[in-house]
């Protein structure tokens, strides 16, 4: 295990690269010209040239990359070409900001969605399946935008029961009774997704382990259900369900951006959509090599786990 593990680790450092040069590429061959955030509207072309220069935008690209990649080993990110403020001084506040509200959606997601599921694949094609099922794909299919205006205009402008969107009361107490408020919406909205999503997974990985022969067999002995499901069947079903968590993880940090925009929560997600408004070079690209990060340092966790909880599985 631990061979295999660093194994992967030096195997992330290539994909690593190669995910910094693609993102590198992209994010500077987008239309527009950063320089114009430092300029008036009369700047004179010396001025402009004067200030690409400032800026390294004057050097071709494959320079600027080496010198972006050099300053990333040494740790340094660069300024935000829109506030002036270093990146590194910029990402831990909207990091804990996403966090906070990635660990609430999952928290919420997976204790109403294991059971869920689980119900669902026991009471398979009854009307209990049926309902779970039929939530299931409503919630899959309606939009965060639409959805999330929904909220707002229900629960917080008709009913004024919840805020519309910021992570804390101006002026407030800010405190945990506060801040709890302030996610109810937005959780509900990513959860939505997240919690559909996955009791179709479990649905269709706990029906398969209620068909194996060593269900039916503890069956017969005369044990109780909750013994069965779980010292035979869930954990048995956990292999699949670990790959989707895996996959959720990173997917709440792109499927944040919408969510987080509605709702004016100070996270990743809205400072990635104000980056790309400002064609701020700097921010979009330490996000993106951030979210590289932790598709990989996820589906290292998901192989790790795969070998915890089937010891049939050995690298």
């Amino acid at each position: 295990m631990g061979k295999y593990i660093i194994k992967r680790v030096l195997i992330t450092i290539p994909v690593l690269l190669m995910v910094s040069v693609f993102c590198f590429l992209i994010v500077n061959l987008a239309p527009g010209d950063p320089a114009d955030l430092y300029i008036s509207e009369n700047a004179t072309a010396a001025q402009v040239e004067l200030t690409r220069e400032k800026l390294g935008l004057d050097q071709p690209v494959p320079v600027q990359y080496v010198k972006w990649l050099a300053n990333i080993l040494q740790g340094n990110f660069g300024y935000s070409y829109s506030s002036r403020v270093a990146v590194l001084d910029i990402l831990p506040s909207k990091i804990m900001a996403t966090l906070q509200l990635m660990f609430a959606t999952l928290l919420v997601s997976y204790i109403i969605a294991i059971p869920l599921g689980i119900l669902s694949a026991k009471k398979q094609n009854t009307w209990i399946d049926n309902g779970i099922t039929g939530i299931s794909f409503l919630g899959i299919s309606i939009p965060n935008f639409f959805f999330g205006l929904g909220l707002i205009y229900i629960f917080a402008l008709q009913l004024a029961w919840l805020p519309t969107g910021g992570m804390e009361t101006l002026g407030g107490s800010s405190g945990i009774l506060d801040r709890l408020s302030h996610l109810v919406l937005p959780v509900i909205v990513l959860s939505a997704f997240y919690c559909s999503n996955m009791i179709r997974y479990v649905r269709a990985s706990m029906s398969d382990i209620f068909a194996e022969n060593y269900m039916r067999t503890a069956t017969a002995k005369g044990l109780r259900s909750e013994i069965i499901l779980g010292r035979h069947g869930f954990k048995n079903a956990l292999v699949p369900i670990i790959t989707v968590i895996s996959s959720d993880i990173p997917k709440l940090i792109g499927g944040a951006v919408v969510t987080e925009q509605i709702f004016q929560w100070p996270g990743i997600g809205q400072l990635t959509i104000s980056a790309i408004n400002s064609r701020d070079y700097p921010v979009l690209m330490a996000v993106n090599l951030l979210a590289a990060c932790a598709v990989l340092f996820c589906n290292l966790f998901a192989d790790v786990l795969y070998a915890v909880v089937d010891p049939r599985i050995r690298y």
